[in-house]
C-alpha cells in the first residue's frame, strides 16, 4: 500500500519541479544539514570503526557489506516513515521530502559558478569553483582544463544527481530514492580501489554500479537527444570508461557538443591516463554554456517522460 502514493510519476514530477524552484537553501543547510550529510556521517563512522588495517581482506569485505546493508536499511526506513501519514498529507510529504534526493538546481548552480568567472577571465575563482565538484587536482588547470572538468562532472552528475534518483523514486517510492542516495554516497566515500577501501568498500562500489546500470544509459540517451547528436560517439566510446556507467553520459556529452573529453588528469599528484571521448578538439569556455543548455534541455525531456508515465500509470 505504501508504494501506491510516493511512486506515482506525478508525485515525482512535482518533487522535481519544487526542487528546481527552491533547491535546498544555504540558510536551511546551516541550520539543518542536508540528509546526505547525515548519511555520509554514518558511513564515515562505520569506516573509522570497522575498517581496520589489522583485519584480513575477507573480514573487511564482510564488514563492508554489513555497513552497506545497515545504511540501506536505515535509508529505507527513513523513506518509509512519511508514508504512514494520512493520505492527503502523505502526498505533500512525498513531494517535499522527495526534493531532498534530487540535485537538478544545485548541479546547475555549481556548474554555472564555474562558467561565470571563466567568461570574466577570473581563472582562480573558476578553479576554486570546479574544485568543489570534481575529485581531480585543479591548481594547474588552464581555462580549457577547467571547462573539461566541469563538463565531465555535469554529465556524470546528471545521472547520479538527477536521472538515477528519479528512476528509483518512480520505481520504489521514497524508500527507493533514499536507498539509492545512501548507496551512491557510500560509493563516493568508500567505494575506492586504494588499499584501505578495496575490500571494505567493495560492496558499495558494486551496488552503486548495479543501481546505476539502467539510469546511466537513460541519462546518456537524454543528453544525446537534448544535444541533437552524440548517439554514435556514446555507443562507440561509453565502454572505454573504467566505470560501467559513467562513460554513457560523458561520451554522450562529448558527442553532443562535438568536443573531446577525458584524457590525462591528476589525482593527489598522480597523473592518470584516462580514455578519450569524442572526436573534436578539447572544449573551450563557450562550450560550458552550451553544455548547461544541453543539461537543462535533458532535464526538460526527463520531465516529459515523467508526465507521459503519469498519464500511463495505472490508477
Amino acid at each position: 500500500m505504501w508504494l501506491d502514493v510516493p511512486a506515482d510519476p506525478w508525485i515525482v514530477l512535482g518533487a522535481a519541479a519544487v526542487e528546481v524552484a527552491i533547491g535546498y537553501p544555504a540558510s536551511l543547510h546551516r541550520r539543518a544539514p542536508h540528509p546526505v550529510v547525515w548519511i555520509g556521517g554514518m558511513i564515515t563512522w562505520c569506516d573509522r570503526r570497522f575498517n581496520c588495517d589489522d583485519d584480513t581482506p575477507t573480514t573487511r569485505r564482510i564488514l563492508g557489506v554489513l555497513c552497506l546493508v545497515t545504511t540501506m536499511l536505515v535509508a529505507a526506513v527513513a523513506g518509509w516513515l512519511p508514508t504512514l501519514a494520512p493520505e492527503p498529507f502523505a502526498l505533500g510529504l512525498a513531494i517535499l521530502i522527495g526534493t531532498l534526493g534530487l540535485a537538478q538546481r544545485s548541479l546547475f548552480d555549481h556548474v554555472r559558478a564555474v562558467a561565470r568567472p571563466l567568461t570574466q577571465g577570473d581563472l582562480d575563482t573558476a578553479r576554486s569553483a570546479v574544485g568543489a565538484i570534481v575529485g581531480r587536482d585543479v591548481a594547474d588547470l588552464d581555462a580549457d582544463g577547467v571547462v573539461a572538468a566541469a563538463l565531465e562532472s555535469l554529465a556524470e552528475s546528471f545521472n547520479d544527481g538527477v536521472v538515477a534518483p528519479i528512476f528509483w523514486f518512480v520505481l520504489a517510492g521514497l524508500p527507493g530514492l533514499f536507498v539509492y542516495k545512501a548507496v551512491n554516497t557510500a560509493d563516493s566515500l568508500i567505494g575506492h580501489r586504494e588499499p584501505r577501501w578495496r575490500a571494505f568498500g567493495w560492496a558499495s562500489a558494486r551496488m552503486d554500479d548495479l543501481m546505476n546500470l539502467v539510469p546511466a544509459r537513460i541519462a546518456g540517451g537524454l543528453i544525446a537527444l537534448a544535444g541533437g547528436g552524440g548517439w554514435s560517439v556514446m555507443m562507440r566510446d561509453a565502454r572505454k570508461h573504467a566505470s560501467p556507467n559513467s562513460g554513457w553520459p560523458e561520451a554522450a556529452m562529448a558527442g553532443a557538443l562535438k568536443v573531446r573529453l577525458g584524457g590525462q588528469a591528476a589525482y593527489d599528484g598522480v597523473i592518470v591516463e584516462r580514455p578519450l571521448f569524442g572526436d573534436g578538439d578539447g572544449p573551450g569556455v563557450r562550450d560550458l554554456d552550451r553544455g548547461l543548455k544541453v543539461y537543462v534541455t535533458a532535464c526538460g525531456l526527463l520531465w516529459l517522460l515523467l508526465a507521459a508515465g503519469g498519464l500511463a500509470w495505472p490508477r
